[in-house]
C-alpha cells in the first residue's frame, strides 16, 4: 500500500470490479486505449494486476481517495509489455475515471509510485508508453521529469490500427 496526502494505492478487491468496468466502458477514458471493454475483459484486466502483485510485488494498483474511499482508477508499475521497447523493464501507468481528471490525482499517484519504485527495486530507470495523440498522458510524463526516447517510438503490437503509434518515455533513478 502507498499512501499520499489524498490517495491510497492498494491491491485490487472485488468491490473495484464495478467502477473499473464503468471506466472501461467510458468512451472518453478509452479514447486512447482501445475499444470499450466487456465485463469479462475488464475483470481479466484486474485479474492480471492481481497476478502481477502476487508474482512481482507490484502492479497497476487500485487508486482510491482517502477522504471517502472513492475508487478513482489506477496507478502503479508492472513489467513492460512484450513486443515493445519497454519489454522486461518496469513500466509506470495510470488511468482515471473522467470525473477525477484535472485534480492532480494522477501526478500525485505517479510521483508516489516512482518514489516507491526507487525504494523497493534496483531498477536503473522506469519507462512509460502512450499513444502519440494522448497529450494529457505524455504531458504528465514530461511533468514527472521523464524524457522522450525518440528513437523508441513504435507501433504497439496489441493496439487497434487507429492507436498503433506509441511514444516511449523514461526516467532514470535519481
Amino acid at each position: 500500500m502507498i499512501e499520499t496526502e489524498r490517495l491510497l494505492l492498494r491491491g485490487w478487491t472485488d468491490a473495484d470490479r464495478d467502477p473499473f468496468h464503468a471506466m472501461c466502458r467510458d468512451p472518453q477514458v478509452m479514447a486512447f486505449i482501445g475499444p470499450l471493454q466487456t465485463r469479462e475483459e475488464s475483470d481479466a484486466g484486474i485479474d492480471r494486476q492481481i497476478e502481477f502483485l502476487h508474482s512481482h510485488g507490484h502492479c497497476f494498483w487500485a487508486m482510491e481517495r482517502r477522504e471517502d474511499a472513492q475508487f478513482l482508477g489506477f496507478c502503479g508499475i508492472k513489467p513492460g509489455a512484450a513486443g515493445t521497447p519497454v519489454e522486461g523493464e518496469i513500466e509506470i501507468g495510470w488511468r482515471l475515471a473522467v470525473p477525477h481528471w484535472g485534480h492532480g490525482y494522477a501526478r500525485e499517484a505517479a510521483r508516489a509510485t516512482l518514489a516507491w519504485t526507487w525504494q523497493h527495486s534496483d531498477a536503473a530507470s522506469v519507462a512509460a508508453i502512450t499513444v502519440e495523440g494522448n497529450v494529457r498522458s505524455w504531458g504528465l510524463m514530461e511533468r514527472l521529469g521523464m524524457q522522450r526516447a525518440l528513437d523508441q517510438d513504435f507501433d504497439h503490437p496489441g493496439a487497434i490500427p487507429e492507436l498503433l503509434r506509441h511514444r516511449t518515455y523514461r526516467i532514470a533513478r535519481p
